[in-house]
């Protein structure tokens, strides 16, 4: 819009200060209230650079401005939407404006109206007032988040008391489902914006800073890229809230009012934001230290009574074992095979307890992954059924991973089968397999997983069934807790593989949605270097040939089987009770070939110190280690060559045991 040359009368009757300026930037021609305003006696404005009417430090800056609002001359307000422009007195003083250019038609040439507005008072005074009201919104904020008994509470009651504070019509906390497009409106206030009922826009975190639509109806395109929908006009912002450094959610507002969102506005949205990520990070660590306590306290109580019933499964099997010759019916030789079986199968209850106490013994080697799953897939696909598809995704050129293979294998097994169950009539069950780079600012991250950093392969079992609840997920990894009913499940599944994962140098984490599925995600490490280490099976062989063999343990009742088995194999047996009368055994009998002993002996040494004493006693001795709590005998297998049997064992496997290591020596 251009104009002719001001109307004198009128130019001094306009209540703003009003500046002719020419297309050198300097002042032609001022009215009376420009040289009150800027402190300048009458006529005395006339031939003063532009510039000389802003701070000095602000000059430069503005001459840039100026040279490119006059290569393009155009209406333009300035200093009304938020930015702070400074006008500068004679007497140096400074004050606040607002500016608005036109272009100008003159015979002289290039000339430019600018009409000046002193808000110095109003605007100090209204941003005072509004910061002060922030302030306490942020202080009540932060009340909140130490008050909040749970996180939805704190999620409820933020969006509400944020759009009242700003006086706009919508709020809303959005999260970013883990490894989905997808959002969840967890908390809103407003009419357009209900929890439970708005359908959020694909959204997984790629707004790493403020986002703002100044004007939503002069850019549509934006306003559709919104993680919310938002009306036609208006304006809305966005502010991510981060976890341990990644994208987590966002915190959104809009007003049918443009521009609405000043940096006064914008910075209280972002110390909400910061709030919530840090009540947030703050729960979960406390959840994950409880839930790491109670399971450990639960590990310990485990691996104490694993020994103890292993004892007593021992005691069990071996009379079982001794009573087979004795009994020479059809129908009682089933009874005992049924009995048999039962030992068995408390045995297997036994391993699962400490599999998720993390007591058993594993054997990691270089585990080839791909081939495992390419395996397990063949056997799944015979048992899962035609309702179940099974897909397996397996990024190129994986490491191989340092991990139990058997285990690793009973542990995908397992989630497969949980994976059925989950599925209900039919679905889809996917295997992945790919490479994962912990860093440590990952550590105790988004991801959901506790473990050091560094170089890890990651492997998923995705379904598409059922889902959890929150409280159940809560739950799932603790030890019989199963929601399968007792006739379907024991509840040490997952618990089993968490303690697989976790005693491998792991970890477990699982994602799941209600009536989306679930993905149950198991960390283990690279291998390096690891060279599989396969141990030559025992040619087979006759029995003893009266060799003397020292039998010590504890229990009354195992030491009676052991005694049984061995002399039954066709050795000679001495038996004590504890180390002390060992080692008084082989200083007192040369003739004794074969220690074998229990690790946990009661009072005194125990299995591991003696078999370093006896072997300085008697370089040449063989000796054979036996336990039912494998947290005590950990270092016992592969210490100075020494051999572990694990409790329960049979008749055959003792006798196998202690005759290979005859041989040995």
């Amino acid at each position: 819009m251009s104009a002719g040359a001001p109307i004198p009368g009128l130019f001094e009757a306009v209540p703003d200060a009003l500046l002719v300026v020419d297309g050198e930037g300097r002042v032609v021609r001022a009215n009376a209230h420009a040289e009150v305003l800027f402190g300048h006696a009458r006529g005395a404005m006339a031939g003063l650079e532009i510039e000389d009417l802003v701070p000095e430090s602000a000059r430069a800056r503005h001459r840039v401005y100026r040279d490119r609002y006059m290569a393009a001359p155009h209406v333009r307000p300035m200093g009304a939407t938020g930015q702070t422009l400074v006008g500068l007195r004679s007497d140096g003083s400074r004050f606040q404006i607002e500016i608005a250019l036109s272009p100008l038609d003159s015979a002289e040439g290039k000339r430019f109206l600018a009409s000046v507005r002193d808000i110095s008072g109003s605007q100090r005074v209204q941003q005072a007032l509004a910061r002060a009201r922030y302030d306490a919104i942020a202080a009540r904020i932060g009340q909140l988040a130490l008050q909040a008994p749970a996180e939805s509470n704190l999620i409820e009651e933020l969006p509400p008391l944020l759009a009242e504070a700003l006086g706009v019509e919508s709020v809303a906390i959005v999260s970013a489902a883990s490894g989905q497009q997808a959002a969840a409106v967890r908390g809103a206030s407003g009419p357009g914006w209900q929890a439970g009922s708005t359908v959020p826009r694909p959204f997984a975190g790629q707004h790493q800073e403020v986002w703002i639509i100044g004007d939503i109806a002069a850019d549509p395109s934006a306003a559709g890229l919104f993680p919310l929908p938002l009306p036609p006009y208006g304006s809305a912002v966005l502010v991510p809230v981060f976890e341990h450094r990644r994208v987590s959610g966002a915190l959104l507002a809009a007003s049918r009012e443009p521009r609405r969102f000043d940096h006064d506005a914008c910075h209280l949205l972002q110390t909400a934001a910061t709030t919530l990520s840090t009540y947030v990070q703050q729960r979960r660590a406390e959840e994950h230290l409880a839930h790491a306590q109670r399971l450990d306290a639960i590990g310990q109580l485990t691996g104490g009574v694993a020994h103890d019933f292993n004892n007593l499964l021992t005691v069990m099997s071996g009379s079982l074992q001794l009573l087979e010759p004795e009994v020479v019916s059809a129908d009682g030789q089933a009874l005992l095979a049924s009995a048999l079986r039962s030992v068995g199968r408390g045995a297997e209850l036994t391993a699962k307890l400490l599999a998720f106490a993390r007591r058993q013994r594993l054997q990691p080697s270089a585990v080839d992954v791909p081939r495992l799953l390419h395996d397990l897939e063949q056997v799944l696909r015979r048992t899962l059924g035609d309702a179940v598809r099974l897909r397996v995704q397996v990024e190129p050129r994986l490491p191989r991973a340092y991990v139990d293979a058997g285990q690793l294998e009973a542990a995908l097994l397992n989630l497969a089968l949980n994976a059925r169950d989950a599925l209900g009539r039919g679905g889809e069950i996917l295997f992945s397999a790919a490479e994962e780079h912990v860093a440590d600012e990952q550590v105790g991250g988004a991801a959901g997983v506790e473990m050091p950093a560094g170089h890890y392969l990651r492997l998923g079992v995705h379904d598409t069934g059922c889902g959890m609840a929150p409280d159940t997920l809560a739950h799932a990894m603790e030890p019989f807790f199963t929601t399968k009913g007792r006739e379907r499940g024991s509840g040490l599944g997952l618990s089993m593989v968490y303690g697989f994962a976790r005693q491998s140098g792991g970890d477990l984490a699982i994602d799941s949605v209600p009536g989306r599925g679930t993905e149950v995600r198991l960390y283990v490490p690279v291998a390096r270097n690891a060279v599989h280490d396969v141990e030559a099976a025992a040619s087979p062989g006759d029995g003893g040939r009266g060799e003397v063999v020292l039998v010590v343990e504890d229990d009354p009742a195992v030491r009676d089987i052991a005694e049984a088995f061995l002399q039954g194999a066709g050795y000679r047996v001495q038996a004590v009770a504890n180390g002390e009368a060992a080692l008084q055994a082989l200083r007192d009998d040369p003739a004794i070939a074969l220690l074998f002993s229990d690790v946990m002996l009661g009072p005194g040494i125990d299995g591991k110190a003696l078999a370093r004493e006896a072997l300085a006693l008697r370089p040449g001795l063989a000796v054979l280690l036996t336990s039912g709590d494998e947290e005590h005998a950990a270092d016992a297998d592969g210490a100075q060559g020494l051999r572990l049997l694990r409790k329960p064992w049979r008749r055959e496997h003792l006798a196998e045991a202690v005759r290979r290591e005859l041989q040995a020596r």
